[in-house]
């Protein structure tokens, strides 16, 4: 990956509707370059697709919280069970699987407090393995779906 690869990288994180004419033009490539680059970043995976980013609050998704869950046991089948389980919940927008105490850590989006609730007690604590939950509720983002760096 060279500097116009980078290049191209930055600018599509945060412009991601550009035409290729408007890509090209601003790395300042010929159309056809640029296009090969695009669909060589695309085909090998660095550019994994495209998407819109929604504002939560229009869904209605006004309440945040980032869940700490230790588990009962930390057995192969335990472990790829609440994953397979957790990655099914449409309210858990991030799972990471953590070193040392807690196992993993989960943000949640959901309308309210009571709908969090309901999402704790009733899908995130059946979870397989899960011994304990631990929440911290959001304040306020500060840095939010940031783009990643590229050089």
């Amino acid at each position: 990956m060279d500097t116009v690869d980078r290049k191209i990288l930055t600018i599509l994180q945060t412009e991601g509707r550009l035409t290729l004419t408007e890509l090209a033009d601003r790395v300042r490539l010929s159309i056809s370059p640029c296009h090969r680059r695009l669909r060589a970043l695309e085909r090998d995976g660095t550019i994994r697709g495209y998407r819109a980013v929604v504002d939560p609050v229009a869904l209605g998704l006004t309440f945040e919280a980032l869940v700490f869950v230790t588990m009962r046991q930390e057995d192969r089948e335990t472990l790829l069970g609440f994953e397979d389980a957790v990655a099914r919940v449409p309210n858990v927008l991030l799972a990471q699987r953590l070193f040392g105490d807690p196992d993993y850590l989960l943000r949640v989006l959901t309308a309210d407090l009571a709908a969090y609730q309901r999402l704790e007690d009733d899908v995130l604590a059946a979870l397989p393995g899960v011994q304990r939950l631990n929440s911290t509720l959001v304040m306020k983002r500060i840095v939010d779906d940031r783009p990643l760096p590229t050089s």
